[in-house]
């Protein structure tokens, strides 16, 4: 039997960064992370030979591969100590491209994903955070909508702006819990008028559908180019990561963000980047608000700069 599937989570990863041409680079690094003992959500990976297959044979999957993904999926539920599904400890899952050579913002991700009627309902209650809990619910909806079921996303967009300008608010995090409700609604009902179809309440369906798209992504008008221009074989394919969700939007302690060990512009020795607080990742790169710099952070938040300062040491010291 091919293995398809390769997990990493808590103390080993079944990957390494040796593995980049059938892990992808993000997989191939998030394994290698892993084994260095970085604090990596966990996860698994779906192999650039499986997206060989679905591409040669008319989108279809091999025969072993949902067995073997529906087998990660109950390791990572018991990773993250939740279940994907589970209306009281609902398990989320992020699922991501990863070509075996960087290709940003030319694939897909999808963000929040496992959340339905039921499962929106358990993660306010175990978070203690209504707002939140919505607020992640209109975000999925959106995506999957947008990478997934092929809608624009200006069409989600334009309700959101039309609920903040009628709030009288700037910025999302403003907007309450009882309007996010309505606007994950408002978005849902949008998704049925569009595509005549209910959105996917099963979150096996969810997560099927996901990474069909971002397999599909390879081939999107943009990442063809991006190829083109760079000179990359389209026989590469892409791997697939699902990854449990960390939420940058949780409140003002949390928050999310990219950097580097090096400022990438000049390669000078200083650790460079920007973060958001209260947010997710998408929003950082949608340009909706003005990230802050990583000094704001050690000035915010002392101890998480001074973690994530031990984390860019290691992994340079390392590569």
């Amino acid at each position: 039997m091919t293995k398809y599937v390769y997990f990493f989570g808590g103390a080993r990863a079944e990957g390494s960064s040796v593995m980049r041409n059938l892990l992808g680079g993000k997989g191939c690094e998030l394994a290698e992370m892993t084994n260095l003992g970085i604090p990596v959500p966990p996860g698994f990976t779906v192999t650039t030979q499986a997206w060989a297959h679905y591409n040669r044979s008319g989108h279809e999957w091999p025969e072993e591969l949902w067995d073997q993904v529906v087998e990660s999926l109950e390791r990572l539920e018991s990773a993250a100590d939740a279940g994907f599904g589970d209306p009281k400890r609902p398990l989320l899952v992020s699922v991501r491209s990863g070509a075996r050579v960087s290709m940003p913002g030319m694939m897909e991700t999808i963000l929040n994903l496992g959340l339905n009627d039921s499962t929106v309902e358990g993660l306010a209650a175990r978070t203690r955070n209504e707002r939140f809990a919505w607020d992640c619910y209109r975000r999925f909806v959106t995506m999957f909508g947008d990478v997934v079921l092929g809608l624009r996303r200006e069409v989600f967009d334009a309700e959101l702006e039309a609920t903040k300008s009628r709030l009288g608010v700037k910025t999302d995090p403003e907007v309450p819990a009882p309007e996010l409700r309505k606007l994950t609604d408002a978005f849902k009902s949008i998704v049925s008028e569009r595509t005549g179809r209910a959105f996917p309440d099963d979150v096996k369906d969810q997560l099927r559908l996901a990474i069909n798209a971002v397999f599909d992504s390879w081939w999107a008008k943009k990442a063809v180019d991006y190829r083109r221009i760079h000179r990359l074989p389209d026989a590469w394919g892409t791997a697939v990561t699902v990854m449990a969700m960390v939420f940058g939007n949780l409140g003002e302690t949390s928050g999310t963000g990219v950097c580097f060990s090096r400022d990438p512009a000049t390669g000078e020795r200083r650790f460079f980047g920007e973060f958001l607080v209260n947010a997710q990742g998408e929003d950082v790169v949608a340009g909706i608000r003005t990230p802050e710099h990583l000094d704001d952070l050690k000035r915010r938040m002392p101890k998480v700069h001074a973690q994530l300062t031990a984390i860019k040491d290691k992994l340079e010291r390392h590569y």
